[in-house]
């Protein structure tokens, strides 16, 4: 489980990507215009004759099939479908109908479904709670409770989501905000229990199919109802004072939560990058540092992902209050609730008509539906504080935009607790298995484990990415959503994780789309407008691959750089409109 060196600065370069200032689109923080709309300066096109636009898919085909025929390109697996959003006529297809593991564009499908079913205002409620009582004195009988209900923001995060994420307030102001309104109460000493309430969720911290290398990171931090600070710690590595010291270890924010054995060294100025790895074990709170820092080195910080957030956070809360004078006399603790703890379970949906059971369990995919236990009723208790989330539509922005793994995961969730019958990750894919048979997707189409795409189990073929995305696109399916929807996604060339893509080509500015990243994968939906001003639906999906990040990643720009191009009628020697030859 320890990162190497060179993934621990690889980490630090495209951190510093992604924090660039890049232009936007002037819709970026509110719903985009109904149509796709053209951000470059260039006008586009007239609309293409019925023999131009032929003569452009066919060019388009060559195109890609001569991108693909690379020696180290064809050794992959590509699966691509392109739609017109005009017409619906395939402009390209290739193994658009078999399976792949399409890594982070499995948010496609979380972000879709929650809009279609919660809408884009819905907010998420936490609360400071007890059931005690609260004396003249100050003095309250019994716990106090800091109950979350799922909400991914109680960080520093400013939203909505502009260019880039910022972070401009300390990671905890929200948790001292609660704090201070419970002291505002004349809460001064508690006879009970501080304790992390997260049991809005089950407790499945991590998907099936995770890779346990993500545990450790941000990537692949847990899953809970009661999340902070995206349920990291930052880790601050600076040099010691003088040749041979222990490098100075630095938390943001401050906690005691693990227990730091520090091997890091410092050498000479001058003498190389720094070289530090680290380790810790599932379920762990000890850290092991080791490695050598030079004397001049800046310092660099890494996010590291807590083993149970909602422990954390009680943690963290009690010290906040003994800031504030409370005198605590119990002990901090967590109430979590586990699947052993179900009732009796019960049927809770159908499978779409037309459609063939199989051994697949249904939440994952096809097959017959799970039995559901009821999910818990809240108990009554007094609340003392609470706060209210921003929308659904400003997390969701931040999840498609940044590729946000925990968002994702904690917005399925909300669709079990909110639409199904029970707060489970299968109650939640039976919820998102339904959405995706309203869109005309079968279920031997797809095999989800997560909201993320983090599983390597997960399974979506290219024309099924397609179906979702004509379906979050239609006025008649998605009329008070798809704005929404489509403002969530990365636009080529200005920002989220195609900032630094697609620059200079005409693509800039005409491509919404989610990448998709794990080993030997890469992923690319969404949607263009080519020159012509045609509105498309696109996938493309490499799996098993050889390529270098940047060599996929480069292949997928060209084959969409290809689409969009379809000035058919520039005068010879002219380029399409915003065209640049040069590529960065």
């Amino acid at each position: 489980m320890s990162r190497s060196p060179v993934a621990f600065v690889r980490i630090s370069l495209l951190a510093s990507l992604l924090s660039c200032l890049i232009c936007t689109p002037s819709w970026s923080q509110a719903s985009p215009p109904a149509t796709l709309k053209s951000t470059s300066s260039a006008s586009p096109h007239k609309p293409l004759t019925s023999a131009q636009r032929k003569a452009h898919y066919q060019k388009v085909g060559k195109k890609i099939d001569e991108l693909l025929s690379d020696t180290e390109a064809a050794r992959g697996f590509w699966g691509i479908s392109v739609v017109s959003l005009a017409t619906g006529q395939t402009i390209y297809e290739q193994n658009a109908d078999k399976l792949f593991t399409p890594a982070s564009n499995v948010k496609l499908f979380t972000t879709a479904a929650a809009l279609a079913t919660l809408g884009p205002d819905y907010r998420y409620h936490t609360t400071v709670e007890t059931s005690g009582a609260l004396d003249n004195h100050g003095r309250l009988t019994g716990d106090l409770i800091l109950v979350g209900r799922g909400d991914p923001n109680l960080s520093g995060r400013v939203l909505p989501y502009f260019q880039k994420t910022a972070r401009t307030t300390p990671p905890l102001k929200m948790l001292e905000d609660l704090a201070d309104q419970v002291v505002q109460k004349g809460l001064k000493t508690v006879d009970g229990d501080i304790v992390g309430d997260d049991t809005f969720y089950a407790f499945e911290r991590y998907g099936e199919g995770w890779s346990q290398d993500d545990l450790m990171w941000e990537d692949g931090a847990p899953a809970s109802a009661l999340t902070l600070n995206d349920n990291v710690i930052f880790i601050n590595v600076l040099p010691g004072s003088t040749i041979g010291d222990r490098a100075l270890i630095k938390f943001d924010p401050d906690s005691t939560y693990y227990e730091v054995d520090n091997r890091i060294t410092t050498v000479a100025a001058g003498s190389g990058p720094r070289k530090v790895s680290m380790d810790r074990q599932v379920g762990s709170h000890k850290l092991m540092l080791w490695g050598t820092v030079p004397l001049d080195d800046p310092g660099n910080s890494e996010a590291l992902a807590i083993d149970d957030p909602a422990d954390f956070a009680a943690q963290i809360f009690r010290s906040m209050l003994e800031k504030r004078g409370v005198t605590i006399s119990g002990k901090q603790r967590v109430n979590h609730f586990y699947l052993a703890s179900l009732a009796s379970p019960v049927v809770t949906a159908v499978l779409p008509k037309g459609s063939t059971p199989d051994a697949e369990p249904a939440s994952k995919g096809g097959g017959p539906d799970l039995p559901i236990a009821p999910k818990p009723v809240e108990p009554q208790r007094t609340v003392l504080a609470s706060r209210d989330s921003g929308p659904l539509s400003d997390d969701l922005r931040v999840i498609n935009k940044i590729s946000q793994n925990l968002h994702a995961e904690l917005t399925l969730r909300l669709l079990g607790h909110e639409k199904g019958a029970a707060p489970t990750l299968d109650a939640s894919l039976e919820v998102l298995k339904r959405v995706l048979a309203s869109a005309g997707i079968a279920p031997e189409e797809y095999v989800f484990y997560d909201g993320s795409g983090l599983s390597r189990e997960d399974l979506a073929t290219p024309r099924a990415v397609v179906k979702l995305l004509r379906f979050a696109d239609s006025p008649n399916t998605a009329a008070s959503w798809r704005q929404a929807f489509r403002s969530t996604l990365p636009v080529a060339g200005e920002d989220g994780s195609l900032a630094n893509r697609m620059k200079g080509s005409f693509a800039q500015g005409h491509v919404w789309a989610k990448t998709g990243t794990l080993g030997h994968v890469n992923a690319l939906s969404g949607y263009a407008e080519t020159a012509s001003g045609e509105p498309l639906a696109f996938s493309i999906i490499c799996n098993n691959h050889k390529l270098t990040g940047k060599g996929a990643v480069k292949i997928m720009d060209q084959i969409v750089e290809a689409i969009v191009d379809d000035s058919v009628r520039a005068a010879p020697g002219r380029k399409a409109p915003g065209r640049n030859t040069t590529r960065n």
